[in-house]
């Protein structure tokens, strides 16, 4: 039996007290480590379960997920996702292998930042299609993301924007030479967001493009949420990259047409912090 658990978002109590009964049940508890974390860390949350977590690295859920899934023939193997297990389309990939090989599968839900970032005080049914915003490098600068807040907010949607986390990440030099020399993680801030919308929105109107997104663009910086430590920020964009929201993990909503009460709501940001 392969069991996915979603895991919610704050520490190692989030967890449901159904997810909880078979974690403590399962013969093998991996822990996806590539998506999303947890503020407590792996430590805490072995603790907490009474159980070893085995961590599920982008690696081995994509490429080697036999392990996993032989695993699941034989015994009961829990498989913990932070927040939602189908936040990422990747596990759903790995449902479909264990269907495909006749693997009995159960799934635990969670609250995932998909429904918590209502916590903004925006309303869930008035955001448009989520975007990724990726590390850029020197060399690769990609602006889609760019493109589907625009289509966003001419709908008047808002746009939820999950910032790019690297976790056992290999520098180009290290790939190419093959070297298991990994860099240390890396997690996209709300102000390295902004400063890639900035950049986008600078360059687009060098070339004469159309920018209906600017840097005036009213914005929610949004840190740890659904933990003690959650923090919201309301700032217009070119603002936010001077709002520093701590530690991670941190999203980015760009905000579309307001209802008067999703105005009133995002008093509650805009006060001096």
């Amino acid at each position: 039996m392969l069991y996915f658990i979603g895991l919610g978002l704050g520490d190692a109590q989030d967890i449901t007290v159904k997810g909880l009964d078979i974690v403590k049940k399962c013969d093998k508890v991996f822990l996806e480590h590539y998506t999303s974390i947890l503020t407590c860390g792996q430590e805490a949350l072995e603790k907490f379960y009474g159980k070893p977590l085995l961590l599920a690295d982008r690696d081995l859920v994509e490429q080697g997920a036999e392990q996993i899934l032989n695993a699941a023939k034989e015994q009961d193997v829990a498989f913990l996702v932070v927040g939602d297990p189908f936040g990422a389309t990747t596990h759903m990939d790995l449902l479909l292998r264990a269907q495909e090989l006749e693997i009995p599968t159960q799934t635990v839900h969670n609250a995932s930042i998909m429904n918590a970032i209502g916590a903004c005080g925006l309303q869930l049914y008035q955001f448009g299609e989520t975007v990724s915003i990726p590390f850029w490098t020197d060399t690769w600068k990609p602006e889609s993301f760019y493109e589907k807040i625009i289509s966003n907010s001419e709908r008047g949607l808002h746009t939820l924007c999950l910032l790019d986390i690297k976790v056992k990440e290999q520098s180009e030099e290290n790939l190419i030479k093959g070297r298991k020399i990994y860099d240390p993680p890396r997690f996209m801030t709300t102000q390295q967001a902004a400063n890639q919308l900035i950049e986008t929105v600078k360059r687009r109107k060098l070339e004469s493009l159309p920018t209906p997104v600017d840097e005036k663009v009213q914005c929610i910086a949004v840190a740890r949420i659904g933990s003690e430590t959650q923090k919201m920020v309301t700032r217009c964009l070119d603002e936010m990259q001077f709002i520093d929201m701590g530690p991670p993990l941190h999203s980015l909503v760009i905000v579309g047409r307001l209802h008067p009460l999703e105005m009133d709501a995002l008093k509650m940001h805009a006060l001096p912090y």
